[in-house]
């Protein structure tokens, strides 16, 4: 290939389709028709004899020719365009529409906050919850069904991070760990005194399962120690369980900070488990095409700023309880 000869309007269509991996959204977003980014990436396969964007059911998968090349091509257009046009935002002349995905127990914890903040800074935003039915978030923004996830992702996370999604268009952020308890009624049998591990495993349980599969991460840790525990109700939103326990004598299993979220909290207890549980650990993951928009990235820093200011103090407080 000769440098020299290759149309370099030919780079900017690859990477806005490596950002979309989709044709028709990078079509839009490049105010082209598809056919004419298909003729773009065809003379680009030309001048570098590579297949690069193999179709799939989702869009296009990049090849691995495609996935070293990007970064390079990324970065040289991310630096012209600062050169050219630096970027002016104003958030309160934005307007925009974010379309985020939590579960209910999450969205109750953040959505007050983000708003006041909208109100305040930014009247032309508006968000619409996208609900959550799955730990594998990753099709919808692919898709672009949404803009934003924010939650318990943990195989997404650790493919990320162990590098098993070179060349995913998808990012992630940590933006807290916290912990998991035994929450009950307050004037439950068990209320009073240690919580053994027979207690535990002899009670009823309530499990919150997006998909409505009987069995948790609870239920694998048990398994590990050769216990089990009996079900008698699957629910999928932390609010309906909350409920169901505070009037029950059903145990469930939370993130201590969702405990509000149900909406009972003066009508529960919680109790340190009779095992050991990892950490959950909460992210937002979002796609790269929104990776330098200025308003997706104010929502990010107020997510950041939120969890900062509100959610790690109080986690701070548990902690501070739980040692004493």
């Amino acid at each position: 290939m000769n440098f020299l000869t290759l149309d370099l309007n030919l780079l900017r269509v690859f990477d806005t389709v490596m950002v979309e991996q989709n044709l028709t959204r990078a079509a839009d977003k490049l105010a082209m028709t598809q056919p004419a980014v298909s003729n773009a990436l065809k003379r680009l396969r030309s001048s570098l004899s590579d297949e690069l964007l193999i179709r799939t059911a989702y869009g296009v998968k990049p090849t691995p020719r495609a996935e070293a090349l990007w970064p390079a091509v990324r970065q040289a257009l991310s630096t012209l365009e600062a050169a050219i046009a630096p970027a002016s935002f104003d958030v309160s002349k934005a307007q925009a529409t974010f379309r985020m995905a939590m579960a209910d127990a999450t969205a109750a914890l953040w959505m007050p906050t983000l708003v006041r903040a909208i109100e305040k800074d930014a009247p032309g935003l508006n968000a619409r919850m996208v609900p959550l039915t799955t730990r594998e978030p990753r099709p919808m923004l692919l898709r672009g069904d949404i803009d934003i996830a924010v939650g318990y992702f943990p195989g997404v996370v650790a493919q990320l991070a162990a590098g098993q999604g070179a060349g995913s268009p998808i990012r992630h952020d940590r933006l807290y760990s916290g912990h998991y308890v035994c929450v009950m009624r307050q004037d439950h049998p068990l209320a009073k005194g240690e919580l053994t591990l027979d207690d535990y495993c002899n009670a009823n349980h309530l499990l919150v399962s997006f998909s409505g599969r009987a069995h948790g991460l609870v239920d694998d840790v048990l398994a590990q120690m050769g216990r089990e525990r009996h079900i008698l109700l699957t629910v999928n939103q932390f609010f309906t369980g909350g409920r169901v326990v505070a009037n029950s004598d059903l145990l469930t299993v939370l993130p201590h900070h969702l405990m509000s979220s149900t909406g009972m909290t003066d009508a529960l207890i919680w109790k340190k488990l009779p095992f050991d549980m990892p950490d959950v650990h909460i992210d937002m993951l979002w796609h790269e095409r929104d990776g330098r928009n200025p308003a997706h990235k104010w929502l990010r820093d107020n997510l950041i700023n939120m969890t900062n200011d509100t959610i790690l103090p109080e986690l701070g407080r548990d902690k501070q309880l739980a040692d004493t």
